[in-house]
């Protein structure tokens, strides 16, 4: 309860809490550092962003990552992390906004930092059960609806947040009866360790989880329909 309480106030009124503050309070809650700043309105330092990555590649990563189960989720996780850090070729840059037109509401402001914050547009994120057409919807307004408990169970898990913790971000009622929609936060902790990740290095970790996996490539994009989420521990 005090977990989401805390969040639920620096959604509100976290401009008042120092960076410095909110960065030991990430830590203190697992929550990325720049994650935290953007919940509390504020702006993320250059320095936790990712680099200027091919957008291709970034697809074919979150394609090829959201087939790992549970298991495979976490020793790709660990392999992430296991690769050394290198300086990127390209500056360190403001991502681009992922959205169609800018953010009309708080929490579309948040979502499509949050997006940003790992490097990716609306086409590069993991089939989620959601239109590209409602996603440009949820980045522009995204006012409450009797859809946004649907919609939060779908992007909680790819941006690498539990379900209580984004409902208390968008000020919603969490019931332990939902569960996410297709992928749990276990996928979305492989894309924050790859934050920092290279596009060299986003290719061999494609190549590690398709390897994992044992994914066959029939040679066309097919979304994973039903994702791994009825495992997921979380969710006794």
């Amino acid at each position: 309860m005090e977990r989401t309480t805390t969040l639920r106030s620096l959604a509100t009124s976290g401009t008042d809490t120092t960076p410095q503050r909110l960065t030991a309070l990430a830590a203190e809650l697992g929550v990325p550092a720049a994650d935290l700043l953007v919940v509390a309105g504020h702006p993320v330092p250059a320095e936790l962003l990712p680099p200027e990555r091919d957008a291709r590649v970034m697809r074919r990563f979150a394609y090829r990552v959201s087939y790992c189960d549970h298991a495979q989720l976490g020793a790709l996780e660990a392999f992430v992390r296991s690769l050394p850090r290198v300086a990127s070729p390209e500056p360190f840059v403001q991502p681009a906004w992922p959205g169609r037109r800018p953010a009309e509401t708080r929490l579309a402001a948040v979502l499509g930092a949050l997006i940003s914050n790992r490097g990716f547009g609306i086409r590069e994120l993991p089939f989620m059960g959601l239109s590209l057409s409602t996603l440009h919807g949820m980045l522009w307004r995204w006012d409450p609806s009797p859809y946004r408990q649907q919609q939060l169970s779908a992007v909680a898990g790819p941006l690498g947040w539990t379900l209580p913790d984004l409902f208390a971000v968008a000020d919603e009622s969490y019931s332990e009866e939902l569960r996410p929609m297709v992928h749990c936060r276990h996928l979305g902790r492989v894309f924050v360790a790859a934050v920092p990740l290279t596009t060299a290095q986003l290719i061999e970790t494609a190549k590690e989880a398709d390897r994992l996996s044992v994914r066959e490539d029939h040679g066309a994009w097919q979304p994973v329909s039903q994702g791994f989420a009825e495992e997921c521990p979380d969710f006794p």
